[in-house]
């Protein structure tokens, strides 16, 4: 059989299709897989030994140059795009997107069977040509996505025992990560403190004094990681530190990936490199607000999630004039689930 997976973005989120994989190829241990994805979350995927193939579309890069007036130079490119997309005769395609941009490629791939949800967002049900009922909203991501191996055949794990971990080691990205760290062989703690949504943040203040609480009682090194446009944040948050070193801004995805595979402990909000830390069994700590961790909380035993639970919580907006669910988290909240998670190690 040839088997598209169809799971396009975003870190996070394709971070957490990972089991789906592990799961798929229970049943499916001979057969060639393939797996399309947008550009920001290719190298989760790439060079992953459970995949044949991967086939990358740079959607938003094409929509950029489109509104730069450069129509008729991306054109080439798309038309490249979509014959690599049909150079395989596909027996099976599954969209884990659920997304008009998902099932309309799901659609174009040829595929004899197209499975997934129904009544999925923008109407992309509409592509697929064998339809699971509709899921719940508060079921878990990741076992939403493994309801679809189940679907097909295989017997899930809820604990996540048995897919975890499931992000492909990378050497050569695993000895520049070793060489950003500059020598240090000391345990790592690494902190994302940056996430996409505003109102997701816990203060810097906070940071400041959870850094200098850890670093009074442990021999630890502090590693910052964040994205090029998070730089001012976290030198805020590392001034006056002699004990943190800050990678923001320094590293692909996949170095990123391996920086956090070396810790001991991953504190972070909400975002992408939690569910990275998660699918390579790093231990973390989760600070949640106003989303739901029972549906995207970090996936697999050994981890912390803090939640106030306060009456808007949660509320999903991406804008907030007062979070309180995050300003008030404790510093000592977290500190302590940090020390459990060092204790547990």
């Amino acid at each position: 059989m040839n088997i598209l997976i169809v799971k396009l973005s975003h870190i996070g989120d394709v971070a957490m299709s990972l089991p789906f994989l592990v799961a798929l190829r229970q049943i499916y241990p001979q057969d060639h897989l393939t797996w399309l994805v947008e550009e920001a979350a290719a190298e989760i995927v790439t060079d992953h030994p459970l995949l044949d193939r991967v086939v990358v579309s740079r959607r938003k890069a094409w929509i950029r140059e489109i509104k730069r007036g450069r129509f008729w130079e991306v054109i080439p490119e798309i038309r490249r795009f979509f014959k690599e997309l049909r150079q395989e005769p596909y027996d099976m395609v599954i969209d884990l997107q659920g997304l008009f941009k998902s099932g309309i490629l799901a659609y174009f791939s040829g595929a004899e069977r197209r499975i997934g949800y129904d009544q999925t967002r923008e109407f992309s049900y509409r592509f697929l040509n064998e339809r699971l009922s509709p899921y719940d909203p508060d079921r878990r991501s990741v076992l939403k996505y493994l309801d679809v191996a189940a679907y097909l055949g295989v017997k899930i794990d809820e604990t996540g025992r048995s897919y975890l971990p499931c992000l492909a080691v990378n050497e050569a990205a695993a000895r520049e990560a070793d060489l950003l760290f500059t020598g240090d062989k000391r345990p790592k703690v690494i902190i994302n403190p940056i996430s996409t949504g505003r109102n997701r943040l816990w203060p810097e203040s906070c940071w400041k004094e959870l850094i200098h609480l850890i670093v009074r009682e442990y021999d630890f090194q502090v590693v910052l990681t964040g994205g090029l446009e998070n730089q001012d944040e976290n030198h805020r948050i590392a001034q006056g530190s002699e004990h943190v070193l800050n990678l923001t801004g320094r590293t692909s995805l996949k170095v990123l990936a391996e920086i956090i595979r070396s810790a001991i402990v991953f504190i972070s909000p909400d975002t992408g490199p939690l569910h990275v830390a998660a699918m390579a069994g790093i231990p973390t700590v989760a600070l949640f607000g106003p989303t739901a961790p029972w549906r995207n909380g970090p996936f697999g035993p050994g981890h912390e999630v803090i939640r106030l639970g306060i009456e808007c919580s949660p509320c999903f907006k991406k804008v907030c004039d007062n979070p309180r669910c995050m300003t008030e988290i404790s510093v000592d909240q977290v500190y302590q689930a940090v020390k459990r998670q060092l204790g547990s190690r």
